[in-house]
């Protein structure tokens, strides 16, 4: 099926329509509306253009050049210069994903009416991303105030037919992109420049894209720990509804539940209910506290996503356009509230990353396993089995520690002391990414490594819905015997986590499974 269209300037965007639109190649549709708005407040910009007084943004230099009067005739130069002097990143491509989320987001605010540029801008950002214009765009080069400024001008760099863009994964000139696509590249106008490129767009698509990707990867997190808890032995009673209540944390209630509904009617566990069989007083904390940590991850997810619903619902510009004709700086262009919930969240990954790193460690240990070879080798001595899969999470999880680190209380003044706080939201979202890009990884490690263990605790089955998880790992990794080529494996296992399959095998079994009566729907 298509991806409806995303319509912009009706209503604040929804994180879904940024994930369409960046991820699914959504088109977008502007409200007529809203581009009324935006022929309103254009026709205010250029009555102050034409006001002998200096007006910031519009008949004058940027920064901490702001006092300085630019005559009509050059102010068109002046926005010009200004995208190519801060078009100015460096270092590897961005992902293409993450500058459509930038497109989007900036078009939002252009359709808002309150940044004062001519209904043509508009209209060329949306066509540009109808036709999959994607500018390039650096690595380096925002320090998240004002807003994300070098990424910014490298998109209105590509608007006004210079620099480079990829069309279909290909490097094409910009100017060529724009002429195949029958778009019109735009010549700037008062006050244009600066409403492209002051804005918060960059790090706010990365933290949509963040949360939307760890709202899977929490829900796999519950998926592999009850694998682990299952293979290795441990209890299930520590998850009781009641027990939860004690500690009312929604999203701790919320995992736990989980981990009760995928432990159900399993035959391993019921193996070792028996107290005169399991002699155990408690497990250990990477599997008792499972729910606490997991919780907790998405609390913060949670707290992070109303952060980001406020963010959507802004109009950052400055100078902006106000309701009743004023043309006022301000500083909402500063990233902060971005920035702290991404460094939030990077903390969030790094603890649930290492928390099933560690129950991945346990069940190759066979003094902790409660009866499973040594790394799960399939001849022990010869075979090293999964030892080294170990090494290259605990390696992950190393660097995640490092990456969570928060860029935010990391400021370096900049323009000549005129920005002389910034909040850093661009890097914090960047490590971010990486951040979530490994936590796949280390759940992918422990679900392979869990799978294997519950095929080594034959003939008892796994419940339900870790069977139906082992199965469709099974697809595409080989279950326990000599060693073998791993990486593949890692790799086809990592596919199936970050693409939800994982989740979705899991969800599907417990639908058909009816978790109070325990039998097969």
């Amino acid at each position: 099926m298509s991806t409806p269209p995303v319509i912009v300037g009706a209503a604040p965007l929804r994180p879904e329509d940024v994930v369409a639109v960046a991820r699914r190649g959504a088109r977008v549709e502007l409200d007529p509306a809203a581009m009324k708005r935006v022929a309103t407040s254009r026709a205010l910009i250029e009555g102050l253009a034409d006001d002998p007084e200096p007006h910031y943004g519009v008949s004058t230099g940027f920064g901490a050049l702001a006092t300085t009067f630019i005559a009509p005739e050059r102010r068109r130069q002046l926005q010009l210069s200004l995208i190519r002097s801060h078009a100015a990143g460096t270092g590897a491509e961005v992902e293409v994903v993450v500058v459509r989320a930038l497109q989007l987001l900036r078009l939002q605010t252009l359709a808002s009416g309150r940044t004062g540029v001519r209904p043509v801008v508009v209209e060329t950002y949306a066509a540009m991303l109808n036709a999959g214009i994607t500018p390039v765009v650096r690595e380096y080069g925002s320090l998240g105030c004002s807003g994300d400024l070098a990424p910014l001008s490298h998109v209105a760099l590509a608007a006004i037919g210079e620099g480079s863009v990829r069309v279909g994964g290909e490097l094409v000139p910009a100017a060529d992109a724009l002429a195949a696509a029958s778009i019109v590249p735009l010549e700037l106008q008062e006050k244009e420049g600066l409403a492209l490129i002051n804005g918060t767009d960059g790090m706010l698509g990365m933290l949509l894209i963040a949360l939307h990707d760890l709202g899977v990867l929490l829900e796999t997190a519950d998926v592999a720990a009850a694998m682990s808890i299952e293979s290795q032995l441990g209890t299930d009673a520590v998850f009781a509804a009641d027990l939860m209540a004690l500690r009312p944390q929604h999203g701790q209630s919320a995992s736990a539940a989980n981990l009760r509904g995928f432990l159900a009617g399993s035959a391993i566990m019921a193996s070792h209910r028996d107290p005169a069989v399991c002699t155990r007083v408690q497990d250990a904390y990477s599997l008792r506290c499972t729910p606490q940590v997991h919780g907790a991850a998405r609390d913060t997810a949670d707290h992070a996503a109303l952060v980001a619903s406020r963010e959507l619902a802004s109009t950052v510009d400055n100078p902006v356009v106000t309701l009743d004709g004023r043309v006022e700086s301000n500083g909402n262009f500063h990233g902060a509230p971005v920035a702290y919930v991404l460094d939030f969240l990077a903390i969030a990954v790094a603890d649930v990353a290492s928390i099933s790193e560690r129950r991945t460690d346990r069940a190759l240990d066979p003094a902790r396993s409660h009866g499973l070879p040594p790394f799960l080798a399939h001849e022990v001595g010869v075979d090293s089995g999964l030892m080294i899969a170990q090494y290259a999470a605990a390696g992950i999880v190393s660097e995640l520690k490092r990456l969570a680190v928060p860029a935010s209380v990391d400021s370096i003044p900049s323009s000549a002391m005129q920005e002389d706080h910034v909040s850093m939201g661009w890097a914090a979202a960047r490590k971010l990414r990486r951040g979530i890009d490994g936590l796949a990884r280390v759940l992918a490690i422990e679900i392979v490594t869990a799978a294997r263990a519950l095929d080594l605790r034959a003939p008892l089955d796994p419940a339900p819905v870790t069977g139906a998880v082992r199965e469709r790992l099974r697809t595409v990794v080989a279950g326990p015997g000599p060693d073998r080529f791993l990486s593949p494996d890692l790799e086809a296992a990592t596919d199936l986590v970050i693409s939800g399959e994982i989740i979705r095998a899991a969800t599907a079994s417990l639908r058909e499974f009816d978790t109070t009566e325990g039998a097969v729907r």
